[in-house]
């Protein structure tokens, strides 16, 4: 059975027709929609992270509430930028949040992506060295939290308190968490370096490279390319991957004031330009619950994955989500097996 999740951005904005108007609108919201999540029979509740912008920014509060509020559903990112962490405080805040919640965090992380700010992860404190990129500088980063999520002794003991001088671990630590460790891939590429490395992967709705074939298409050529490059590496568990989707089913009188209009055209993937490189974007899926059930039913991509993340429309609030949650979870999920 394919795991369903939703994704919220946490967009807050104080415009007319906006139910998250504030920054505590968004986290409360998204907080209850967890909530609901849960009740209504999903699988997961993620939060996309974004620095200098009006949407969630530093996730582990709110994942610790969701820890805290809920029992059963898995509960992550949907990514952490790495090139703005500390690896070791991560590795805190992550295993803290993960042994609250008895092991349900699931944490995506990549290398980041184009945002509002010009190279903001350097007002962070965080530069590349000498002839590293940003990219390489979050893959580096990325390493020593793995590490230090693992156990691996990341500084020296002071002799004076603990009668030793060997390395230390950090503190706490949860078991299981190491396998349960995500990268955001943009790329068949990367993908497989993802494989490489033993994370599991994420892919969203846009792939930073085109081949001229539908997205869903490619996006299966790079779960297929990862899935092989898992095995030969070697690794014994087996591997999870996710794919988000525009999902926005006509439901009621409300969802089809907000997105009746759109759906009576045939969405299509677009292609465009994205932080200098060629880029496709998926498609959204909109209209009656059993016209999209047997559309994702087709998606090559959905098909190849585990968990489908729906993206959520979180300033139409918490009941609008909820509602829409419900009809994905029962009229929906059914038809992907």
């Amino acid at each position: 059975m394919k795991r369903i999740g939703f994704l919220s951005f946490g967009h807050w904005q104080d415009v007319r027709g906006s139910r998250s108007r504030t920054a505590a609108d968004a986290l409360l919201q998204g907080l209850e929609l967890a909530v609901a999540a849960e009740e209504v029979g999903a699988d997961g509740a993620f939060y996309r992270v974004h620095h200098f912008a009006r949407q969630f920014a530093s996730p582990f509060p709110l994942l610790a509430a969701v820890a805290a509020r809920t029992s059963r559903i898995e509960f992550g990112t949907g990514v952490v930028d790495m090139r703005y962490e500390n690896p070791l405080y991560l590795a805190e805040e992550a295993a803290a949040t993960d042994l609250l919640g008895g092991g349900r965090l699931q944490l995506g992380i990549s290398r980041g992506s184009p945002e509002t700010a010009l190279r903001g992860f350097e007002s962070f404190g965080y530069v590349p060295e000498e002839g590293q990129t940003d990219a390489d500088m979050a893959r580096q980063h990325t390493e020593v939290f793995r590490a230090a999520i693992a156990g691996a002794g990341v500084a020296q003991a002071n002799p004076q308190f603990t009668g030793t001088s060997g390395p230390l671990a950090i503190e706490p630590r949860s078991p299981g968490l190491p396998d349960r460790i995500w990268w955001g891939a943009g790329t068949r590429a990367t993908a497989v370096w993802t494989a490489e490395q033993g994370m599991n992967l994420m892919s969203s709705t846009l792939l930073t490279e085109d081949t001229g074939v539908p997205f869903d298409q490619l996006q299966a050529e790079q779960i297929a390319l990862y899935r092989a490059a898992w095995k030969e590496a070697g690794w014994e568990r087996e591997p999870r991957v996710s794919v988000s989707r525009s999902v926005l089913p006509l439901f009621d009188d409300e969802s089809r004031h907000y997105f009746g209009l759109r759906a009576q055209a045939d969405a299509q993937d677009q292609v465009g330009y994205l932080d200098g490189a060629v880029s496709r974007f998926g498609r959204s899926y909109l209209g009656e619950p059993d016209r999209i059930a047997e559309e994702l039913a087709r998606d090559e991509a959905v098909r190849a994955a585990d968990t489908v993340l729906v993206t959520v429309p979180n300033q139409l609030g918490v009941d609008f989500n909820a509602r829409m949650l419900a009809t994905i979870v029962k009229e929906i999920r059914p038809a992907l097996g």
